[in-house]
């Protein structure tokens, strides 16, 4: 149906627009033509690049604010926790994660210009993967690469491995600086749950010493105590298990995130939903809140001094997609390790039916290395969401 006196039809400009996109003569944020998606955030943007068996990886920041005090000893900490080789627990890759700090920072303060971040690889062993050159592994992202771009790194996985987010935890731990600094804002992660043992705790009071006090990241130690025994078990038998993370957000003020499509709790699942492994993602109360009243569900309203509060927080410090104040939490469900160290069934690049182990060095469980993952998309979020808001309400 053709436009009142507008110019072409419908029809017409979306075939225009279609036939340039076969072309790949249209770009997107963050891609050009057929390129992968490899940027998030709007004023507070980042992009990662490098592979898993590359020279290095690293990360693009643009849009951090200037005159913000940092250093390498600023990120190298929760580098530092996303590591490998921590532990029995995950992978055994060896790779210290030093970071470099090549632009955007002068004399120990940022400049305002984009921040780049250099980790080198140090510990690759491709032909761990050799196999995987001619087989798609189970779950993973192998045959849906070749399916869509008809060539894959299969090094490891290239751009899907977990290594990829060691950009993400740099940048995250910027995010993380700028909002302690000028917010007063506090984010902390944990290990809720590990297969079928969960565990319950104060989303007020869990401290990153609380969780950082075993290698499983669980601030309950009996808890933790029994989460430990399943890995080990999981790992001997050449298998893996999945589980949750738990992420809060303290001190955020009222007024973070941006109706409609940009909602603050719609942008915290898509930074959750976008790590390697991530498959559920719920705020507040979440799905439990569906076996409840509206009258049970409702956080009331009261004054505490000038200060508008919830008596309750099933909403996860978020309502209409904005910030009220209280404390946001969210959990995120990561699936057991797709490699596994048994004979599965697949098949190869000719489509022939086949059988594969795994090999190489893998996560038991990814939820250790996890947790700073999981807090790091949270401060890119809220970082990004901070300075949309002092757009739209100047101080």
């Amino acid at each position: 149906m053709a436009a009142t006196g507008v110019g072409p039809s419908v029809s017409t400009a979306w075939r225009y627009l279609a036939g340039h996109a076969r072309r790949g003569e249209l770009s997107y944020p963050g891609t050009a033509g057929r390129g992968m998606g490899n940027s998030f955030g709007h004023l507070f943007r980042v992009t990662t690049w490098g592979e898993s068996h590359g020279g290095a990886i690293g990360a693009v920041v643009d849009g951090c604010p200037p005159r913000l005090a940092l250093s390498e000893a600023d990120i190298q900490p929760d580098l530092d926790r996303r590591r490998p080789g921590q532990s029995l627990l995950t992978s055994q890759r060896k790779e210290s994660d030093t970071v470099r700090i090549l632009s955007g920072v002068f004399d120990g303060a940022t400049l305002g210009t984009p921040i780049s971040l250099l980790i080198p690889n140090e510990d690759m062993r491709p032909g761990d993967y050799r196999e995987m050159r001619e087989k798609y592994r189970p779950s993973h992202a192998d045959y849906t690469y070749d399916a869509k771009y008809g060539v894959r790194d299969w090094r490891g996985g290239g751009r899907t491995s977990a290594r990829e987010t060691a950009g993400r935890v740099a940048s995250g731990a910027i995010a993380r600086k700028l909002l302690a600094v000028r917010h007063g804002v506090e984010i902390v992660a944990w290990v809720g749950k590990v297969g079928r043992l969960a565990v319950d705790c104060d989303v007020e009071t869990v401290t990153r010493a609380d969780v950082d006090r075993t290698p499983i990241r669980c601030p309950d130690p009996a808890a933790a105590d029994r989460m430990i025994a399943a890995v080990e078990a999981a790992r001997k038998d050449g298998n893996s298990l999945g589980g949750a993370v738990v992420c809060v957000a303290r001190g955020c003020p009222p007024g973070w995130g941006e109706p409609v499509f940009d909602r603050l709790e719609a942008d915290l699942a898509k930074a959750a939903m976008s790590l390697p492994a991530s498959k559920g993602f719920e705020i507040g109360s979440g799905f439990a809140g569906t076996e409840l009243t509206g009258r049970e569900h409702n956080d009331e309203f009261y004054m505490e001094g000038d200060r508008v509060r919830t008596r309750s927080n099933r909403s996860g410090g978020v309502q209409g997609g904005i910030s009220n104040g209280e404390t946001i939490y969210f959990r995120v469900a990561f699936k057991p390790t797709a490699t596994i160290l048994q004979a599965q069934q697949t098949v190869d690049v000719r489509h022939a039916e086949t059988t594969i182990e795994g090999r190489g060095r893998h996560d038991p469980c990814v939820l250790p290395r996890a947790v700073p993952m999981v807090e790091a998309m949270a401060a890119l979020v809220l970082a990004d969401h901070a300075l949309r808001q002092e757009a739209v309400r100047p101080k």
